[in-house]
This record gives C-alpha cells, sequence and structure tokens, in this order.
C-alpha cells in the first residue's frame, strides 16, 4: 500500500502573470503543472506568493508533508517569518524539494549556508541529466539519462556544500557540467535540490522530469519518529557522587 503523503506546490506565479510566453506554455502556472505531474497519494495543494502568507499558513505548512517549491524573480519578496517557519518545520522533518532558479530562495541559502551562485546562459540548448547513483531512490525508473531538448544553462561552479548524494549530474550543449540532482538531510527534514525548469520551457510537462519529483517526494517524506529533545537533561542513571 502507498504511503499517503500531503504535498503543497509553492510558485511565485509572477512570470506566468507577466510574460506572455510564460502563459502561453503555463496558462493555469507552473505550480499547477508540477502538481498535476505528481504520481503519489495523498493531498496535492498548491500556494502561491501573493495569497495571505503566501499560501503558508500555520495550518498549511503544518499539513505539509513535503514542499515543492519553484522560484525566480521574487525571491526577496517572501517574507523573513515565512522562511524562518518553512525552515523550522524542515528541521522537525517536513521534506522539501527545490527546482531550479529556486536555488537562491533564501531558505535554501539558510539551510545550506552558501552562497548557492552559479553560472547562467539562456540559449535554448541540449541540457542531458545523467544519472550518477542509479540505485537512490529518486533515479528510480529514470534510465542512464534525461534528455531536454531546449533548457537554460546553469554551470559550475555552483556554490553549495558537497551534497550528502549526488544523483544527477547536466551536461549542456555549450560544454558546461552542473550537479543537477543534491540530496541534504537538515534536522530530521530531507532537501532534494533538482535543476531543469526555466519557465519558458515545457520542462515541467516532461514525464521524466514529472517522474524524478514524484520520486524526490517519496524519498524526502517524513518518517515517523520522535522529534529529538534539546536543551538541559535529566541522567538516565542515577550520578553517584564523586569524592573530592
Amino acid at each position: 500500500m502507498s504511503q499517503s503523503i500531503n504535498v503543497t506546490v509553492w510558485n511565485e506565479y509572477r512570470h506566468e502573470k507577466s510574460n506572455e510566453k510564460v502563459a502561453a506554455v503555463y496558462p493555469q502556472g507552473m505550480h499547477a503543472a508540477i502538481a498535476e505531474g505528481l504520481d503519489v497519494t495523498g493531498k496535492i495543494q498548491t500556494a502561491t506568493l501573493d495569497q495571505r502568507e503566501h499560501g503558508l499558513t500555520e495550518e498549511v505548512l503544518n499539513g505539509t508533508d513535503v514542499l515543492i517549491w519553484w522560484g525566480h524573480m521574487a525571491h526577496g519578496d517572501v517574507k523573513d517569518e515565512i522562511v524562518e517557519k518553512v525552515y523550522q518545520r524542515v528541521l522537525q522533518g517536513m521534506g522539501l524539494i527545490v527546482l531550479h532558479s529556486g536555488s537562491f530562495f533564501e531558505n535554501f541559502q539558510k539551510a545550506d549556508g552558501q552562497s548557492c551562485d552559479l553560472k547562467w546562459r539562456e540559449a535554448d540548448e541540449k541540457e542531458r541529466i545523467w544519472v550518477v547513483n542509479p540505485g537512490h531512490p529518486i533515479a528510480d525508473g529514470i534510465g542512464e539519462y534525461i534528455e531536454l531538448p531546449k533548457e537554460e544553462m546553469y554551470g559550475e561552479h555552483f556554490d553549495i556544500p558537497q551534497p550528502d548524494e549526488l544523483v544527477m549530474v547536466s551536461w549542456f550543449e555549450g560544454g558546461e557540467v552542473f550537479r543537477s540532482g543534491c540530496c541534504y538531510t537538515r534536522g530530521m527534514g530531507k532537501i532534494f535540490y533538482f535543476r531543469p525548469g526555466h519557465e519558458t520551457y515545457p520542462t515541467y510537462y516532461n514525464p521524466q522530469v514529472r517522474k524524478v519529483i514524484s520520486n524526490a517526494v517519496r524519498w524526502a517524506a517524513p518518517v515517523d519518529r520522535e522529534y529529538p529533545r534539546y536543551g538541559n537533561a535529566q541522567p538516565l542513571e542515577t550520578i553517584k557522587e564523586k569524592n573530592q
């Protein structure tokens, strides 16, 4: 029986409103396309930047097992208190899937402790995403690589901490490579960064891309265990009085 996982797909939903080219590719928004492509059992909902509390109220976050995040042009518009709430939920066990330019989302930078900076180029070039860890559950059913005919280039150096597990590496037609599938654990939560998904390309309709995201949701889902206790602790055993 499949595990029931409650997923919230978050998107700025700004490009689709201001750019006709993006709106033509994602008429209902990228969040709708990503949510539609999820092959998981459980409640799937969406949230966007301009909703109250960016759609991430206490009730929504507390009921979310895995949060999928897409951001680009409005990272600075995300309120600090929402960043902190998401971060605390990750530490408590909520999974976080960060897509494409979401690497500049303050929460990903906060969790990683580095700038997450990189090279980039928009030139309609081919991307080949190679699976370098074929035994990892996120790579289940993917094959050797995913080929995207047109994507934005991201190139090394990618200023991130060494991933706990590296699942995928991209090669681009212009010659660059990029760590495209990176796994981390922060507190009790799991984080997966997945590179492809520039807003002017139909990447989130690609069946293999959708499968990776669905696999990542299952991988990042919380485990059922008690949250660790921190701070001052009483001894488990009797401490014998020491001779002075």
